[in-house]
Parts: structure tokens; C-alpha cells; sequence
């Protein structure tokens, strides 16, 4: 699962280095709960959980078989 899941964030990476920030894996549960570090200038967004939720979240549950949401740490 680990595997896949840093695949998936390295598609989404882009997206957020176009607006200055990343995205850093730091781990996921056994029940499915991924955490995620935002680096750069998405670390000090207000619109970071957004993103979290609605862009990394959505994209792994896409992708990823057993991630049930993602958090930020």
C-alpha cells in the first residue's frame, strides 16, 4: 500500500509545486488513515486541509485500495 500511495502523491506533486508547496508521506495506519506533511508554501495555507481533503484524499481513495482518509500532521 505504501507503494502505492507515494505513487499516487507523485502525480499530485506538481500541482503543488506550481503554487510554491509539497506533499510529504509520513506514514498510514492499519485502518487506512494516511498522514501527510504540506511542505513549502502549502505548509502555511489556510486552504491546506482543503487541499488535503478534497484534492490528496480524494485522489487516494481513488487510487489506492484501503486508504479511507488522509490527514495532515
Amino acid at each position: 500500500m505504501k507503494e502505492l500511495i507515494i505513487k499516487s502523491l507523485d502525480k499530485i506533486r506538481p500541482i503543488l509545486q506550481n503554487d510554491g508547496g509539497d506533499v510529504e508521506f509520513v506514514g498510514v495506519s492499519n485502518d487506512g488513515v494516511v498522514s501527510v506533511k504540506m511542505q513549502g508554501a502549502c505548509g502555511n495555507c489556510p486552504g491546506a486541509m482543503m487541499t488535503i481533503k478534497m484534492v490528496i484524499e480524494d485522489r487516494l481513495r481513488q487510487e489506492v485500495p484501503g486508504v479511507k482518509s488522509v490527514i495532515g500532521v
